[in-house]
């Protein structure tokens, strides 16, 4: 097949004095950072949804995406095309992954068996093109929530034969992942939610919710798959109100249900904005929980309360971000997914050059300055030595177990209790020093 995006080539590393847009000013992957190498630390993966499948569309206006392959009216052949496509922009854009959903690869057919057909087609034609290139599977997952079938949820529908097809649509998506050498596999609970709690049985629900995840579980172990399981907390959209709300409720329901040693999570930036979250709050949330899996890295609007899905450009995010990554000891089989999506009037291809190269440069910054940051360690002393009340004294006792109530209330009758300030300006300021100058 002739060359797709024409006239870019391999997008290269030319430092932070360069003016071309078609290059990186931070990102240079064979940079080391802390003992690993920026490629080995970022793992960046492009999004086959909004990437290849996206039209452009919004709830006002149709798509507005010129994209070579819209020109293409059979849907498999639009498929094939759009395997080279994928291909052929992650290498060039230099990321080491790509992940999708069942329904972004394959078109989806009259029946479950015609469905089935086109993924192992477009399944094959995949991993044939992997062979000749360097570039791997980050995770799979499957789109229960756009067909009309998932209108009342898909594990939580109150249609048992909803609950059945959505299991053989994961089951398959599990397979090709599998197949393809995927290292994650994601739940993202689309429509698993509620609109109202008239018409709806939240026990059974949750129920039926945690016995598909565990049929997932045992089919894993039945085919080998050893890939992580990921789940993407959101809070609503499209549901009033989903079940995977946050993390720590996601961290709940698992250890409700001794689902916990299976599954970490799959942090979304946005969709910890709208659950009333800052992006660092969720990832720390894994962090200290050891349920830190994998990143959907985008940014959304302060002034739009939904999901836009925009390439993450605010540097001080990212640089929280990858403190808390950096802390966690890295992504281990996750990586940063661009669950993002250029704007509607970024409608020319090259636009998702841009975007890409936008969202792996102030991740690399991000993680040049959160290294620095650690290496440096003033923030984490200050932080010890603001709990140091613990680490001695009746603090150590607290800690330890040694006291209740009652000794507790002997010890406070005899002192005078003195706070220290939090210093929470001095340290926002020490923050932007490390942002600005670090080079």
């Amino acid at each position: 097949m002739s060359e797709i995006f024409k006239g870019i080539s391999k997008i290269k590393y030319e430092g932070s004095k360069s003016d071309n847009p078609l290059a990186f000013k931070y990102y240079d992957e064979n940079a080391v950072i802390g003992g690993k190498t920026m490629k080995e630390h970022l793992r960046f993966a492009v999004a086959y949804w909004h990437t290849f499948a996206a039209p452009g569309a919004d709830m006002f206006g149709a798509g507005s995406y010129e994209r070579p392959w819209n020109s293409i009216t059979d849907a498999m052949e639009m498929a094939k095309y759009k395997v080279e496509a994928n291909f052929e922009f992650v290498e060039k854009l230099g990321a080491p992954f790509f992940c999708f959903h069942d329904r972004d690869i394959a078109p989806e057919g009259a029946t479950l068996a015609e469905t089935n057909k086109n993924l192992d087609i477009i399944t094959a034609l995949i991993k044939d093109r992997m062979k000749s290139s360097d570039v791997k599977l980050l995770w799979g997952t499957t789109n229960a929530f756009g067909n009309p079938r998932f209108m009342h949820g898909a594990s939580t529908s109150p249609n048992a034969d909803v609950f059945a097809y959505a299991a053989a649509q994961v089951k398959k998506a599990m397979e090709i992942t599998h197949e393809l050498g995927g290292e994650n596999y994601v739940f993202w609970g689309g429509r698993e939610g509620y609109e109202t709690l008239l018409n709806t049985d939240m026990k059974l629900e949750l129920d039926n919710l945690a016995r598909f995840l565990r049929m997932a579980v045992d089919y894993a172990k039945e085919i080998g798959f050893t890939g992580q399981f990921l789940i993407e907390p959101k809070p609503k959209e499209p549901t009033k109100h989903q079940y995977d709300f946050d993390t720590a409720t996601v961290i709940g329901f698992l250890k409700t249900y001794g689902l916990d040693p299976y599954f970490k999570m799959n942090i979304e930036a946005n969709h910890a904005t709208l659950a009333g979250h800052t992006f660092q709050h969720e990832l720390a949330t894994c962090r200290i929980n050891n349920m830190l899996g994998s990143i959907d890295a985008n940014q959304g609007d302060v002034m739009l309360g939904w999901d836009t899905d925009q390439f993450p450009t605010n540097v001080y995010d990212t640089t929280l971000a990858m403190i808390e990554v950096l802390k966690a000891g890295g992504l281990n089989k996750g990586g940063l997914n661009f669950d993002s999506k250029v704007r509607r009037g970024s409608f020319d291809p090259t636009d998702l050059f841009y975007g890409h190269i936008a969202g792996m440069d102030t991740f690399a910054k991000g993680l040049i300055i959160a290294n620095k940051i650690i290496e440096d360690g003033k923030i984490d002393k200050f932080v010890a030595d603001r709990y140091s009340s613990y680490t001695t004294g009746i603090g150590k006792d607290i800690v330890e177990g040694k006291v209740g109530f009652k000794e507790l209330e002997k010890y406070a009758l005899n002192i005078t209790v003195q706070n220290k300030s939090g210093r929470q300006e001095m340290l926002e300021a020490l923050l932007n020093q490390y942002i600005l100058e670090t080079k």
